[in-house]
């Protein structure tokens, strides 16, 4: 059974979820950083703290969200640092990683690619039967992430690998 990491990056807070291919939420959360700590030892904390989630839960592969570039050049730079980082730590354990933009992870939950964050949140809450929204909302997008993961992964196989 395939069981998929979610990757939402940052580098205040990267949000992580473990999903297998029935929905079964294994674990979320987030990796927390604190600004007064130098870029280099923030993205070291990303790093070795997604070893570790990897190292618990020994995912089949790895889905991370792809960058959205802001207005705010420097913060779309920092963003980038930690998806590398991230990349990085399922590489190293030789995990497949993909990557989806925002619109294919609002697509593959809501059926329309600009839909709002709080409609993607309430159907990951309903798809995956979970009693209330998971928290913060990072996490809540990693989980999102590993679904559009997988529903991209099944409709692979459904259409023959095409």
């Amino acid at each position: 059974m395939m069981v998929v990491l979610g990757i939402d990056p940052g580098t205040a807070i990267t949000g992580w979820g473990i999903l297998d291919e029935q929905w079964e939420v294994k674990g979320f959360g987030c990796i927390k950083t604190k600004s007064v700590d130098s870029l280099p030892e923030r993205l070291k904390i990303i790093h070795r703290e997604l070893k570790k989630v990897i190292a618990l839960y020994k995912p089949d592969a790895a889905a991370i969200e792809e960058i959205f570039v802001a207005r705010n050049k420097q913060n779309t730079i920092l963003v980038g640092e930690a998806r590398g980082v991230a990349i990085l730590a399922a590489a190293e354990e030789g995990i497949p990683v993909s990557e989806y933009s925002a619109l294919q992870v609002k697509q593959a939950l809501v059926g329309y690619g600009h839909a709002e964050k709080g409609q993607v949140q309430r159907m990951l809450k309903n798809i995956l039967k979970l009693k209330e929204i998971p928290r913060p909302d990072d996490a809540a997008d990693a989980l999102a992430v590993a679904m559009c993961h997988l529903n991209s992964q099944k409709m692979r196989r459904i259409s023959g690998g095409i």
